[in-house]
């Protein structure tokens, strides 16, 4: 089975996880913009791409069989984390908000996390605004537990994040 098809996962008959690719990135970059998270931009997540070593970057989208299409070829949310000894630390996660609470958060972050844990991770850190109580919640369906805060961490709008750490 090919790495592709390993973290490929059918979230609904209309919606499966894969890794992301270059042609995603317009579309994660709209996502990343109107989702409120720090601004990383084309060039770092295509240097994450490019580069491979310890970057897991999965897409959610709708099945490419399907006619309609939302803008951005499909892609309803993204995850992007990265993998440093036994470790793996959530960078960014995001949905589109017209296809929140259908899951595809919990998708894409079951997904990281099975994958870490195949790879050898031992627990999973991430930072989350404090106000995003709906993300916080997520977190700790999944097992997060606040284990910190990093005081003005966020820049555009300035707040603080709240370190969540889990054991994988």
């Amino acid at each position: 089975m090919s790495r592709t098809e390993q973290t490929r996962r059918v979230i609904t008959e209309d919606i499966f996880v894969s890794r992301m690719t270059e042609l995603d990135l317009l579309a994660v970059v709209e996502i990343e913009e109107t989702c409120g998270l720090s601004r990383w931009g084309w060039e770092a997540y295509h240097n994450e791409i490019a580069e491979g070593r310890g970057a897991l970057m999965l897409v959610a989208r709708f099945r490419e069989t399907r006619l309609e299409k939302p803008d951005g070829a499909g892609i309803t949310g993204f995850i992007a984390a990265r993998f440093t000894g036994d470790e793996v630390h959530i960078n960014n996660v995001a949905v589109r908000q017209a296809f929140r609470l259908r899951g595809i958060g919990r998708a894409l972050l079951g997904n990281v996390l099975k994958e870490g844990a195949r790879r050898g991770a031992r627990s999973a850190i991430l930072e989350v605004r404090a106000s995003n109580t709906a993300a916080q919640a997520l977190y700790q369906r999944e097992g997060f537990e606040v284990v910190g805060r990093r005081r003005g961490y966020y820049t555009d709008p300035p707040e603080d994040a709240l370190v969540m750490s889990a054991l994988i």
